[in-house]
């Protein structure tokens, strides 16, 4: 979001203020705003912003992608991290993808980092999204979701050799 003086006497000084609205995000983040003006040798600036988005909680990938055949097993890893001193514990409190693939939680190094691993179960050909929420003992982050979307394509003919004959 910008604020910005309209007008600015020819010599003068003007203020610009740029918000950058974080929800949503974390890490390193790239904005940008391009500030037109009357002048004719400068017509466009372009302010650049570069900020660290710091969370209680990092979880990367932030959403799982499972995509391949029918008949294939597919399986994801999603790492989450603890970003504050306190310990994190991790409570599974709604699937909606329950009978299509599971999930585990495994705890890689005590109350700090967790793998969390989506498993599909083998199936026909179909799409779908679901998440899983997990709640949290952090104020900051009471509840994390996880999105998730499947993609199982149909396993593709055999492709007869040219020339050959079908009996």
């Amino acid at each position: 979001m910008a604020h910005f003086d309209r007008a600015v006497p020819p010599g003068g000084e003007g203020k610009i203020k740029l918000t950058i609205r974080t929800k949503g995000y974390q890490g390193t983040i790239h904005k940008s705003a391009t500030v037109h003006t009357n002048d004719p040798v400068k017509k466009e600036i372009r302010l650049s912003l570069k900020g660290f988005v710091k969370v209680p909680i990092i979880v990367s990938p932030r959403q799982v992608r499972l995509y391949g055949n029918e008949g294939q097993i597919l399986t994801r890893v999603v790492e989450v991290r603890a970003e504050l001193d306190e310990p994190l514990i991790l409570t599974p409190d709604q699937f909606s993808l329950t009978g299509k693939l599971t999930f585990s939680i495994e705890e890689i190094e005590e109350g700090k980092r967790f793998q969390i691993r989506f498993t599909t179960k083998p199936g026909f050909p179909q799409s779908y999204r679901g998440f899983l929420r997990l709640k949290t003992n952090y104020p900051e982050r009471p509840e994390m979701t996880i999105w998730i979307n499947v993609r199982i394509q149909k396993r593709a003919e055999a492709q007869m050799p040219t020339g050959s004959a079908q009996q």
